[in-house]
């Protein structure tokens, strides 16, 4: 199978049901989408994808946020908290600063609980009650678990999360507790709950609603869409780049994925695609290392480290479905120091946007290619912050101002301001 964004639109299989379909990345064996869980092909472990008889165009969107786009997506609505249509930012001086033609910023730290994890959790929770399934499962760094709690106590499913033992951020791990997740800490890092967590999904013990899900990236996908529209109307014309996060890989992909759709519809030129670029932190950097040196498979990293917590990931599953979408569209990948993702969380702060550090990581990415020449200053580009500042209180704590002790009187206070 070719993930190319030449590929024709594919002709609907016996097995669609209502012009959709589950189709493997690397055999081409499809899947009736409805009938049976399934996360890989079950005739060589590749990845899934859900497939479309009809690629839509942007003519047809109507209404706000995920379903705005449901003319994409494989239901016609979801389990909503009315998830989607984050804000895209402009930031006058970080763009003169960055020295580009344009910079905008997509905060989906905007999204209900914080993170851009809703836009997958709003298709793959309903796919979950569609199946007939009653218990929900992840493995998480923190966002996917406060995710998947919050949508599925909208569903009324019993919900576990595993996360890796004091690794995750407390405002992550309050969200999952407040919305009634059952919390199992493993005495392990990420990759070790999601073998554990896809284990017990192989066992039909829980439905699995990782990224490895192909249903949950259809969501994801909406967040290429809204910067498209959002750009071409604020702007004017396309965004030549999309510098994003990278930690399961899962938001490369599924961007990817939308613009193959929209080429494929003849709604967007081939060339038009902005360039996909990845960042990482330096101490998680597998899919950096895989860009460089021209693999076609990701090495485990089986010890990551980073204050980036929701990136702190050695073994990106979607990597097969990612590496051709930053090939295709001609970006990249580049991996950032812990210093250089805290000095980013403060630039955007003195932009009013709060994000997380691993937010902050796409802004790090996009100032070090400019600084190489790889990014060209008439460029007009997207960067994407993906969860809220609240997510991780410690590390913004630790990368703001020190408060200042005053006297409680006004003389002392304006004394203090006075440095005396």
């Amino acid at each position: 199978m070719s993930l190319s964004l030449s590929a024709a639109p594919a002709s609907a299989p016996a097995e669609a049901a209502d012009g959709v379909w589950l189709e493997c990345i690397e055999c081409g064996e499809t899947y009736a989408p409805f009938e049976e869980v399934r996360y890989t092909c079950g005739e060589c472990g590749g990845l899934l994808e859900v497939r479309y008889a009809e690629p839509p165009t942007f003519a047809e969107f109507s209404g706000e946020g995920v379903w705005r786009y449901a003319e994409t997506l494989p239901l016609d609505a979801g389990v909503s908290v009315r998830e989607g249509a984050t804000p895209l930012y402009e930031v006058p001086r970080l763009e003169e600063s960055v020295d580009l033609e344009a910079l905008r910023i997509k905060h989906e730290g905007m999204n209900p609980t914080g993170s851009f994890k809703d836009r997958g959790m709003t298709v793959g929770v309903a796919v979950a009650r569609e199946l007939g399934v009653d218990r929900l499962a992840c493995a998480s760094t923190g966002n996917t678990s406060a995710a998947l709690a919050a949508y599925g106590a909208r569903a009324g499913m019993e919900t576990l999360v595993l996360l890796p033992a004091g690794k995750v951020a407390a405002g992550k791990v309050g969200q999952a507790a407040l919305h009634d997740a059952r919390i199992l800490e493993v005495d392990g890092n990420f990759d070790a709950c999601l073998d554990v967590v896809r284990e017990l999904a192989d066992r039909g013990e829980v439905y699995l609603l990782n990224s490895l899900n192909p249903f949950r990236l259809e969501g994801q996908k909406t967040i290429g869409l809204e910067i498209l529209e959002e750009f071409r109307d604020d702007y004017g014309a396309w965004p030549d780049r999309i510098v994003l996060p990278v930690g399961n890989a899962g938001n490369t992909s599924a961007l990817y994925k939308a613009f193959r759709e929209l080429v494929q519809a003849g709604a967007l030129e081939p060339d038009e695609v902005p360039k996909l670029t990845g960042a990482q932190a330096a101490g998680a950097a597998p899919m950096v290392e895989a860009v460089e040196n021209g693999s076609e498979e990701i090495r485990r990293w089986e010890d990551v480290e980073t204050r980036a917590t929701a990136i702190r990931i050695g073994n990106p599953v979607n990597a097969p479905k990612a590496l051709p979408g930053i090939r295709e569209t001609g970006g990249t990948a580049v991996a950032v120091t812990d210093d250089e993702i805290t000095a980013a969380q403060r630039e955007l702060a003195r932009e009013g946007i709060g994000v997380e550090p691993a937010s902050a990581a796409s802004l790090a990415g996009l100032r070090k290619l400019r600084e190489d020449g790889v990014v060209a200053a008439d460029e007009r580009v997207a960067c994407l912050t993906t969860g809220h500042l609240l997510k991780d209180p410690d590390a913004a704590a630790a990368a703001g101002n020190e408060p200042e002790p005053v006297p409680a009187d006004t003389d002392g206070v304006l004394a203090h301001l006075a440095g005396d």
